[in-house]
């Protein structure tokens, strides 16, 4: 079992950055891939970035490529979502989500998933 901790949420401005985190405890000897997923009101939760255990290959949807990237830090069991050039379409509550995975390419589907943290708010104003 993985438990998955968000932090760094809040309400930018269009053109601003935002870094979130995600601290993972419990089962954090054996590798795990980790990923971020978000989901705004009204729609469906959406795939948005994906990192491999050792940080060597990462994943983005093509909404975000060039202005996020997902990084790790296995030492402190946490991995990290730093957003550039936020846009309003980028408004909603992000997920970090984790599975034990060694595959590549790794499967980037939500359900491949099992652990899940509670979820941050990102709020990004014109």
């Amino acid at each position: 079992q993985v438990q998955l901790v968000e932090s760094g949420g809040g309400l930018v401005q269009a053109g601003e950055s935002l870094t979130l985190a995600c601290a993972a405890s419990g089962r954090t000897s054996s590798n795990y891939a980790m990923a971020w997923f978000r989901q705004a009101p009204g729609k469906e939760r959406e795939f948005v970035a994906a990192i491999s255990w050792s940080a060597d290959v990462t994943y983005y949807d093509d909404s975000v490529k060039g202005r996020f990237t997902i990084s790790r830090d296995n030492s402190k069991n946490t991995a990290f979502l730093q957003m550039d050039s936020l846009k309003p379409e980028d408004t909603a509550v992000y997920y970090c989500a984790a599975r034990f995975t060694a595959a590549r390419p790794m499967g980037l589907n939500m359900d491949l998933f099992p652990y899940w943290g509670q979820g941050t708010q990102v709020t990004v104003s014109s």
